[in-house]
């Protein structure tokens, strides 16, 4: 099954997408920031990846860009739980460095589910 690099700073949201991507048989790479997350792939990629924008250290933008240099069509999924700006503004930055698709926190096991069938084009 593909194997999903999960980059974010939170342990509760790398724990819930490691709950739900491995019941779903998917192979799951935990980051808690950009740096070990670029570190990981380069170790050994990813099928895709769910970055967090806003982290301490190697922020998501960053991350995201730097991923699609070593990986151009990495699917990759921004996450976010939002800041001083809205969630659409950051998510939407996001789009622009590469991000195949957006998600708000709090993640839905649906969405998530959804966003990689579509992406890596198949039924979970």
């Amino acid at each position: 099954m593909a194997r999903i690099l999960v980059v974010d700073d939170a342990a509760i949201t790398r724990a819930l997408l490691r709950g739900v991507l491995e019941k779903a048989g998917y192979t799951v790479v935990e980051a808690a920031d950009g740096d070990a997350g670029l570190a990981a792939f380069r170790e050994r990629p990813a099928d895709a990846a769910f970055v967090d924008i806003f982290m301490p250290g190697k922020e998501g933008l960053a991350t995201i860009k730097e991923l699609l240099e070593l990986a151009p069509k990495l699917p990759i999924v921004a996450i976010s739980a939002g800041s001083t700006f809205t969630d659409t503004e950051t998510l939407g930055w996001a789009k622009s460095y590469g991000a195949a698709e957006v998600m708000a926190k709090p993640l839905r096991a649906e969405a998530v589910l959804a966003a990689l069938e579509r992406l890596l084009g198949r039924k979970v």
